[in-house]
């Protein structure tokens, strides 16, 4: 049955839907995994998650196309990145090719709340991970729960595709004492500090410059960033901290293959930025919003083909990005993955 919701009006909001995976990792290997109902977990006191974090997600999406197929976009770019994560924090991989099969089936389980083409509404995903058994000493868990939730989705930032307006942080995306954001960019707690100063100040996010000489751009608190120069050259700042994004990755290739762009990705330096002509935020959930201006402690940085709306050659990145999402532009291969 089709849902009973304002598509258009949607924000980007947890709405519980119908069915959810769930699959659970004990004596050295992962279950069946199962669609259910039950949208709540229990646990001890004493899990793992709650007493050492150890935790991971991903995010990602699934459209609805103009002849009302419904497909997902790089699911096994998530797929990888997730099990790399894994490693990283000494969690059992969830299997690649049934990280890919399991998006299928909770997508398709909740196939009424995919919104319709032409919204501006996705349905997003939330896979995630987290040890589960009770674990006091300092050491990994030894039995996980893999899960895999939807919600449908409107714009990550209000106003859509118009400019948005963000600060230099004065505080380090890294972890205290130099620790920094390790390999997949796992530690978003450390930005929920900062996006609430950023917000409280009006600002709809942070930049977050490099911790060991704040002279560099890193990203957002949600997002990666991506710059235009005034001579049409695609670059994205380039660190070992940043969150290796599937949306950043694809919009290089975009912009190189399709659009014959030239694409570097470098360090950019925070001196830089005032001399690009356009900036912008990217990631699954944001896509591609637009930066107008940057406030840096007094001073103010203006992108003047994107104040009032989206810049020209960001704007070309959108419709085509968006195009290939929803299957109005032929996608490179193994990009879509139909449900």
């Amino acid at each position: 049955m089709k849902q009973d919701i304002d598509w258009g009006s949607l924000g980007f909001g947890y709405i519980k839907t119908d069915y959810r995976y769930v699959s659970k990792f004990k004596d050295g290997k992962w279950d069946d995994g199962v669609i259910t109902e039950d949208a709540n977990i229990t646990l001890s006191e004493c899990a793992c998650v709650f007493q050492y974090s150890q935790s991971c997600f991903e995010g990602l999406k699934a459209y609805r196309t103009k002849d009302d197929r419904i497909v997902c976009f790089r699911p096994d770019m998530n797929a990888k990145r997730m099990a790399d994560t894994a490693e990283r924090l000494v969690m059992p991989p969830f299997p690649e090719d049934r990280f890919v099969e399991a998006v299928k089936q909770v997508v398709k389980a909740n196939a009424d709340f995919v919104p319709p083409y032409g919204t501006g509404a996705t349905l997003y995903l939330r896979p995630f991970m987290m040890g589960t058994n009770p674990v006091i000493g300092v050491k990994p868990a030894d039995e996980f729960e893999f899960r895999i939730f939807t919600t449908p989705v409107g714009p990550y930032f209000k106003g859509g595709a118009k400019p948005i307006t963000i600060k230099v942080s004065d505080y380090d995306r890294a972890a205290p004492h130099g620790t920094g954001n390790i390999k997949a960019g796992l530690n978003y707690a450390m930005s929920l500090y900062p996006i609430t100063v950023a917000h409280e100040e009006g600002f709809a996010e942070n930049m977050y410059l490099d911790a060991a000489t704040r002279t560099k751009v890193e990203e957002t608190g949600g997002a990666n960033f991506i710059f235009i120069t005034k001579d049409g050259t695609l670059v994205t700042p380039k660190s070992d901290s940043i969150l290796p994004s599937i949306t950043r990755r694809s919009i290089c290739y975009v912009a190189e293959h399709i659009l014959g762009m030239k694409v570097e990705h470098r360090e950019v330096l925070f001196s830089e930025v005032a001399d690009f002509a356009e900036c912008g935020l990217c990631g699954t959930a944001a896509v591609i919003s637009p930066v107008g201006r940057i406030f840096d402690h007094g001073k103010e940085i203006n992108f003047p083909a994107g104040m009032d709306d989206m810049g020209p050659v960001t704007r070309k990145l959108y419709e085509t990005l968006t195009g290939i999402q929803k299957c109005e532009i032929e996608a490179p291969e193994g990009w879509i993955v139909e449900i």
